[in-house]
């Protein structure tokens, strides 16, 4: 029916164990929504259906014990806190939720089951969801929803820690998955990436590659897909904030219509999938995020997300807000929702359909006049297994396996569908749907349960192509029946008895009791490994990801890599079709368990991935590689570097021996560099070993909360070559906010800074460093640092020089009076890095000493000028540049300095955070003459 791509596209949700003001710049860019208006599963891979009859299969994704140390394990706090109103929480990611086992997985379990209807949302960046409505669609109503998410969030800031861009983007997509166990939604992507902070469409637009490069994603996941109904979660027009969020609603009504033209992205019919049209659109923040109220005639459908569902235990707005706590580098965490309506408002701007709304223009849900309804005879079995539920469990069974038998006539019956006619195909795919939700709905009634576990070899959680694995395999059989095993499947394949792995036999599982098999199995040498299956050459730079293998594509990632599968029948009901259901095998040390990885055998990495060499002094440097075995016998190899012309490695090479698969070390070469001039060169590490090459690294990315993935990049050292001086004899702390990369930047140049913890500021004799850098967000992240802030002006009373680089909450940092003098924190933002700079100050020495500051120092910069310039502020603070982006009132409250004392307060709005890590001259300059402020003599 489909194609390959479009097969892995169509993933379906397995809901019994499931896998962010409009310019909250917590994420920079991406929360539109607030917690009380805001709004999961984990998505298994489509599997190849399996027909055979009298038999039911269970399959389980395979996952791997993570014992011992991750490969470079992102490390994150690992606690979240989540609302108050939340029930008991599963014990590690790949549990299922509370509300999706037993009587309530089961009762929405049979919602799903009686309901047809398809909805597609779409947002620009995660958080932006309306998590609410979402839930409320897909567990209260019991409607197949997907989630289309244009970018990863890659352009924005992280509350936790250093990962920015690309591997921001892997840790949002994990947060973002986090989120949908609790929706119940599956999720969806585009190419497009989070570049920053836009403030036209037609910026966002250009940076896209065009309006058509997301425009096709959207209407691939249509074509796909083939929801009724269609929402855009922002208007489309200049109240949503960010332009990313406009231009996500503006491409949402384009692709309502484009999606069914068959003249639009042609190549798609190509490929199987044939044009599609939703029968309704609605867009949304027709009200503003904030109102709980909202004029008759700027709406069209109110929901009320505060409505208690006896099922789930909550209303859906908690049990929204309970997920998107997992959004956590947004800044999201504790959200207590208060009992009482919650309303979100959406409007219909297209339809194909009669009018269905009142004389007040009003419906009652977005699938007014559109059946949702199963065929009668489905209908009445569907219904008979809920009402068996009131007797139990165990009741529910017959009528349930009487339901997947028809639909299993039903999808033989449609199996011959022509691709050109879209309602038969839409019937087919709504029968597939119900078939997998009947299977895991019958498991659940069933009590049925499973694992599995990787011992030994590979319970460091990553495998690869070829390797042998130890398995060990338990179902647990809960309900009052006897269920008996058949046939084994692995990797989607039926096995023969006697080509079976050995311990993988034929067995008879008892009411209560449970089946235990060891087996080993070899991955097979063409196993696809579990990274992303999109890049950018420079994150920095490009708007648009190029897609690697196109089979994935719209994925959140590539799927697992593993599946094993059982036949099954059960006694005491009557001979059914075949069964297909699964669940992710629960794997765990403590709390904790994650799916099984395929890596390379080696992982060679830069460290760091940048570096700046300053063009006086820069006779020589150390360059670290790390380099990481995955193999029981890794063999021998030589690493080597490859540098630009002229450069030269001590030594040469260096011979790489790792006893044993896990082994990691840390390989230096002095590097000497040659004829060095301002610019950019690259060195890369290769590692030659078993005759074949190596020159990629990969770290996992994760968190208790988390499902985890692999962040792969090459293995290359970007050089920026900066002429820069640096001032003699100055000690310079650096205090941490929520995480960045500059003092290892200040350090590389030649500055003498030590990273000074906030909790030692209060026992700290501050008058030893000249001066204090404090971090990104540090107001925000460092409690130590607001306890402190009197000390810190003291010290600079006393003649120290303080560097405050910007913060994120205005309320705090205003209401704290932190500054040394009156002055108000706002939110203006300079978000294109070309706008024009003028020095406003230009005799101030800032501008003179140890570096000469001249307009091409504001050449180069990446991704934004700045963001939090002050708004307003008293006379002794003096503003030092200024900037605006186009058509807007010049800026000059982004770099500020005053004397105070016999010292020197500088507040910074400026992306020094990024532009320094990225290694643009000339803010490595000023920064350098900030941080050396008062110290001239």
């Amino acid at each position: 029916m489909e194609s390959k791509a479009a097969n892995f596209a169509a993933t379906r949700i397995s809901l019994r164990n499931p896998a962010p003001e409009l310019m909250d710049e917590s994420s920079d860019n991406s929360m539109t929504q607030s917690p009380m208006q805001t709004s999961g599963t984990k998505v298994c891979p489509t599997k190849t259906r399996l027909n055979f009859p009298a038999v039911l299969i269970a399959t389980l994704c395979l996952c791997a014990a993570t014992f011992g140390q991750a490969p470079s394990a992102a490390q994150v706090p690992a606690t979240v806190q989540t609302s108050s109103a939340e029930t008991a929480k599963p014990h590690g990611y790949l549990d299922p939720l509370p509300q999706d086992t037993g009587e309530a997985g089961l009762k929405q379990a049979l919602r799903r089951l009686q309901n047809t209807g398809r909805l597609m949302m779409v947002t620009a960046h995660p958080d932006d969801e309306d998590g609410g409505v979402l839930t409320l669609q897909a567990r209260g109503h019991g409607v197949h929803a997907v989630l289309m998410t244009l970018t990863r969030g890659e352009g924005g800031q992280n509350e936790l820690g250093t990962g920015l861009f690309d591997k921001l983007g892997v840790i949002r997509t994990l947060e973002l998955l986090a989120s949908d166990r609790y929706y119940g939604v599956e999720q969806r992507f585009s190419r497009v990436a989070d570049f920053g902070f836009s403030k036209t469409p037609e910026e966002t637009f250009q940076n896209w590659g065009g309006k058509d490069v997301p425009l096709a994603d959207m209407v691939r996941v249509i074509r796909t897909f083939r929801p009724d109904v269609l929402v855009a979660r922002f208007s489309g027009t200049e109240r949503d904030g960010h332009a990313h969020h406009q231009a996500s609603a503006i491409l949402t009504r384009e692709a309502f219509r484009a999606a069914a033209d068959p003249t639009r992205f042609p190549e798609q019919n190509k490929e199987g999938l044939q044009p599609w049209q939703p029968k309704k659109l609605y867009i949304g923040n027709v009200c503003g995020f904030r109102s709980n109220t909202c004029p008759d005639e700027n709406w069209t459908v109110r929901f009320d997300t505060g409505e208690v569902d006896p099922v789930l235990g909550m209303s859906y707005l908690q049990m929204a807000m309970n997920g998107l706590a997992h959004q956590r580098t947004q800044g999201h965490g504790d959200y207590t929702v208060p009992p009482g309506p919650h309303y979100s408002f959406y409007k219909l701007v297209d339809s194909v359909l009669p009018r269905t709304a009142d004389e007040k223009g009003h419906e009652k849900d977005f699938f007014d006049g559109i059946d949702t309804s199963l065929p009668p005879h489905l209908a009445e079995l569907a219904t008979k297994a809920r009402q068996s539920t009131e007797k139990g469990p165990d009741e529910a069974v017959q009528p349930l396996s009487d339901l997947v038998k028809a639909l299993e006539f039903n999808r033989l019956a449609l199996a011959g569908v022509s691709h050109s006619d879209p309602i038969k195909e839409r019937a087919y795919s709504d029968t597939m749907d119900k078939l997998d939700q009947a299977h895991s709905t019958l498991q659940l009634a069933l009590g049925v349960s499973d694992s599995v576990v990787v011992t030994g070899e590979g319970t460091d959680g990553v495998g690869m192509p070829g390797q042998e694995l130890k398995l060990n395999v338990k179902i647990h059989n809960g309900s009052h029946r006897t269920v008996r095993l058949k046939q084994v499947y692995v990797d989607g394949n039926l096995h023969h008895p006697d080509a079976v792995p050995a311990g993988l036999k034929p067995a008879r599982i008892l009411p209560g009791q449970d089946y235990s098999a060891q087996f080993s199995w070899k991955l097979s040498g063409t196993s696809h490994q579990s990274r992303p299956y999109w890049h950018r050459s420079n994150a920095e730079t490009q708007g648009v990801n190029t897609i690697d293998d196109e089979q994935y594509a719209t994925l959140p990632f590539v799927p697992d890599p593993f599946t094993l599968s059982f036949t099954y029948s059960v006694s005491g009901v009557h001979p059914v079709g075949a069964l297909l259901s699964w669940t992710d095998g629960q794997v765990r040390v403590g709390s904790q368990g994650r799916q099984l990885a395929i890596v390379p055998p080696f992982s060679v990495a830069l460290e760091p991935g940048g570096q700046v060499i300053p063009v006086a002094g820069g006779k020589e440097t150390i360059v670290k590689v790390g380099v990481r075995a995955n193999l029981a016998a890794a063999p021998a190899g030589l690493l080597h570097l490859d540098l630009p012309q002229g450069w030269r490695a001590e030594p040469a090479n260096l011979k790489v021996t790792l006893q044993k698969r896990g082994d990691r070390q840390s390989f230096e070469f002095k590097v000497v560099p040659s004829n060095l001039k301002e610019g950019r060169s690259e060195i890369h590490a290769v590692l030659d070993a078993g005759g074949k090459t190596y020159s990629e690294g990969y770290e996992l990315i994760t968190r208790e909360d988390l499902g985890s993935f692999y962040y792969y990049q090459p293995a290359v050292q970007y050089v920026s070559i900066v002429d820069v001086k640096v001032p003699k004899d100055l000690k310079v702390a650096y205090v941490m906010g929520a995480g960045d990369d500059i003092p290892t930047v200040l350090q590389q140049v030649g500055m003498n800074v030590t990273v000074w913890p906030a909790e030692k500021l209060a026992a700290t004799e501050l008058a030893q460093f000249g001066s204090i850098v404090l971090g990104v967000r540090a107001y925000d992240a460092q409690k130590d640092v607001v306890a402190n802030n009197a000390k810190l002006l003291k010290f600079v009373e006393d003649g120290g020089t303080l560097v405050v680089e910007h913060n994120n909450d205005t309320g705090d940092f205003n209401g704290g009076h932190f500054t040394p003098y009156p002055a108000e924190l706002g939110r203006a933002r300079v978000s294109v890095e070309e706008a024009p700079v003028q020095i406003l100050a230009p005799e101030n020495p800032v501008f003179h000493y140890p570096n000469e500051i001249t307009q091409k120092d504001f050449a180069a910069w990446v991704q934004e000028r700045g963001l939090y310039f002050m708004s307003t502020w008293d006379d002794h603070f003096k503003p030092l540049i200024s900037c605006h982006d186009p058509n807007e009132p010049d800026q000059k409250g982004g770099l500020l300095m005053s004397k105070y004392g016999k010292g020197t307060y500088i507040y910074s709005g400026y992306s020094f955070y990024r532009q320094l890590p990225a290694g643009v001259p000339g803010a490595v300059r000023l920064f350098v003459n900030l941080v050396s402020a008062g110290h001239e003599q």
